[in-house]
Formats: structure tokens, sequence, C-alpha cells
């Protein structure tokens, strides 16, 4: 607890390093054995080899990949719930659990615009939510069609989708539709004239279509609304991973980027990522639950008591195992529940907006200095720069730099064919006096 309350009252956590795997195996050595060991002897490897090495995602500096920062709330109250054991599985073993999950869900579900009759469940993040959401899509789809449950489908996605949504297809053994991209951007007019190609082709029906509200490279959302007017028009199941870009429903002047979410029929936001929760924490929602139940709910006789088998209303008693691949889950929307009840909304608005402007400024700072260049300009949080006459390993070499002095941790990525820096800025607490110091640095070790 000691240890719990010094690292919560932290202003900021240390940035972390690169582990030493020789370091570690000594560090290890003995750890686990057949005797007891004291804890606070195992608490002080933990403290003095393992913390270190762990690069702390809500570092104000950490600008890679997609960061983490949970507020102190939802990280004290992310300790209760795993003090206390919780199943969060169904009404019946957690109703209150539930029922303030659920209270979140349908605040997301406002925001985006979807009916009242939407809900869903928390899941372990975007990946989760893609497999579950995708499998009623391919379901419903033949179910619509009057296909035999196992007739190949088609779903149609974008040449810049998730790696976890090609992943879903190989799953679930479903061919890709892949859409060429404008810009990097899936457009109405596109899915349109592949979804023409794909009635003639002679392949297997195209069932459902996937948008980004965010791409994870580039922040960049796709057209939402045209493409949803293309699933409308053809009876298609509408998929938005909205992982990252979700938490732009809270700010007005970035929803207006995301218009056409309200035509989801199926929908996935990452509160651990933009909306300050910890990990691990998705929200899958489903703008009719019915026909996820119908897909994913379990059927075993010691199961009997949780699905309504004594005449109970089961649109009341909601049972999160019922709408995604799990059964066994922790409430995990919880932490977040209780850190907007908090802090309320408006204070989320400000947060994710602050991310968004210090991406807008960071955009301006590249262009003003000598020598970088600014290669989009930022539609979220993400920022990608070109450091002048750099290699790949050029970038690499940087990278590691500014890891081991503790100014920040920024990983390089691949842009149209070419390795370049990128930031993706999501914790409020970051400051220009870094930003500043970051780009100096591609400057200064060029």
């Amino acid at each position: 607890m000691d240890h719990l309350l010094h690292r919560l009252r932290l202003d900021q956590p240390p940035l972390g390093r690169l582990g030493d795997p020789q370091e570690l195996t000594l560090a290890l050595k003995d750890a686990i054995g057949s005797a007891p060991q004291p804890p606070a002897d195992v608490l002080r490897t933990y403290t003095d080899a393992l913390e270190p090495t762990v690069v702390s995602c809500d570092h104000p500096a950490f600008l890679a990949f997609i960061p983490g920062a949970p507020t102190k709330a939802a990280a004290l109250f992310d300790m209760v719930l795993s003090a206390s054991s919780l199943h969060g599985v169904s009404w019946l073993e957690a109703s209150g659990a539930v029922a303030a999950e659920n209270q979140v869900l349908r605040l997301f579900a406002d925001l985006a615009g979807l009916p009242a009759s939407a809900g869903g469940c928390f899941v372990s993040g975007g990946s989760a939510g893609n497999l579950s959401a995708l499998v009623v899509a391919r379901d419903t789809g033949r179910h619509r069609r009057g296909l035999s449950p196992h007739a190949p489908v088609r779903i149609a996605v974008s040449d810049q989708v998730h790696s976890s949504v090609g992943n879903t297809l190989r799953i679930l053994g479903v061919e890709p539709l892949v859409v060429p991209t404008a810009d990097h951007r899936l457009t109405g007019d596109a899915l349109r004239v592949a979804l023409d190609a794909a009635e003639r082709d002679g392949g297997a029906p195209v069932v459902a279509a996937v948008a980004t509200a965010g791409t994870t490279n580039a922040g960049i959302i796709d057209d939402l609304e045209g493409v949803a007017e293309q699933t409308r028009a053809r009876d298609l199941w509408l998929h938005i991973d909205a992982a990252y870009g979700g938490a732009a429903l809270f700010v007005p002047e970035l929803r207006e980027r995301l218009r056409g979410i309200e035509h989801a029929d199926s929908l996935v936001v990452d509160p651990h990522k933009w909306m300050f929760a910890p990990f691990d924490c998705g929200a899958l929602l489903y703008r009719d639950p019915k026909l996820a139940r119908a897909v994913h709910t379990q059927d075993a006789s010691y199961l009997d008591a949780i699905h309504g088998a004594d005449g109970a209303d089961d649109e009341t008693e909601w049972n999160p195992s019922d709408y995604a691949y799990h059964l066994t889950r922790r409430p995990r929307g919880l932490p977040l529940w209780f850190s907007l009840a908090v802090h309320g909304t408006d204070a989320y608005r400000d947060a994710v907006a602050k991310g968004a402007d210090i991406a807008r400024r960071t955009a301006r700072l590249v262009e003003e200095t000598e020598g970088l260049e600014l290669l989009r300009e930022p539609e979220l949080t993400v920022v990608l720069v070109r450091r002048t006459g750099w290699q790949p390993e050029d970038y690499y070499a940087w990278s590691k730099r500014l890891l081991a002095a503790g100014t920040a941790f920024v990983t390089p990525s691949v842009w149209e064919g070419e390795t370049v820096a990128r930031l993706a800025f999501l914790h409020p607490g970051i400051t220009e006096e870094t930003v500043r110091a970051i780009l100096g640095s591609l400057v200064d070790e060029g």
C-alpha cells in the first residue's frame, strides 16, 4: 500500500527505460521457489529491478503507439475493483456493476447519436471489440440473405484498416474485400465502386463494411457519412472502429469530423486510450443488441440461471457475457464510471480537446523548424514528421537516445514507405516545452 500511495502521489511517473535481458534474468533468479519469501523482499525485486524497466504509458512524454493516461480517480478505483474480486458476467452476479457500466455505455451511445435501443458491454480493447462485432456482422449478414450458417461471405475493409480487423477476418474465415483509399481515407465513392465490382466478380456476397474513426498510424478519419450511405443503400452491416478517435465525441468541434458515426450497427471505442481509463477497457456498442445476443449467448445447463430460466426479462437483466465472445470478465468499465462521476463530462471534454490542441501547436512548430517537414495536418492527435536527410537507422537511434535520457518515448513509424518520426499526443499534461525539446533533438542530432 505504501508503494501504491507513493506511485499515485507522483505528479508524473518515471518514464522508465529498456530492460537488459541479463540484468532481468539475474534479478529474477530464485524469485520463485519451493519455499516462501518475505513479501517485502519480493516487492523490492519488483520496485528495484522490474518496475524501472517498464515504460510508463501514463507519462506525459509517452508519445509512442497510442498512449494511455488514466486519471488518479480511475486508477484508485481500479484498485478497489481488483481487491474486490468482482465477476462481471451477468446481472445475477453483478447487477450494480453492470448498471454502472451501462450508464457509461449509454453516455457513449448518446454522444455518438445511436438510438435509445443501443447497448453492449465492455471488453478488453479494440481487438476484442472488433472480433466480437464482426462475428455478429457475419452471422447477421448470412441470416438476412438466407444463406447457410457456413456460407462464404466477404466484408469490405480499407487498405488502411487496423491490423486487428485483418486478424479477425482470418479467425472468422471471412475473405476481405479490400477497398483502395484516397489519401489513406476510405470514401463512400471508393466503397461504391468496390461493391459494384464485387457484385459482378462472382465471389462471395459482401455482408458488411468496416470504417475507421482515427487510424492508429496517422489519426485519419474515414468518410463515415459516405460509407454509411453505401451500407444503408445495400443493407450491409456498418462496423466503425473508433477505438482511438471515439473520444473526439466529447468535443463539439471534433465531433463534426465524425459525422456518420450515428449510422453504425456496431461501434468500438477504447476508453483506455483517449478517455483516461486504466488498461484494459474497450467499449462495444450495438445499434440492435438483440442481434448480438442471438450470436454470442452461450448455452449450457449451468448458465440457465442467468438466462431467464425463471421467466425474468433479459431486456432488463442485462448480461454482458451475451454481447461479446467472452464469458468470464471483470467489470472493467467501473473505473471509468467512477472517474466520469468524480470529474464530470466537461472535464473530459476539456482534457480531450487539449490533446488535439497540442497536436495542432506541434504541427505549427514543425513547420517553423528548419530541417523538419510536417507530412500531413493532424486530424486528431498524431503528428508525422520527416527529418531531412535521415535514414531509418537515424530515427531508431534517436528514439533510443530520447528514452535513455528520460526525455520522451517516441517510436518511429513508416509513412508511404518511408521511416519517419511519429508523435501521438493524448496526455493533457504534456507541455510545449517538452515538445520543443523533442523537436530540438531531431534537429540537433542531425
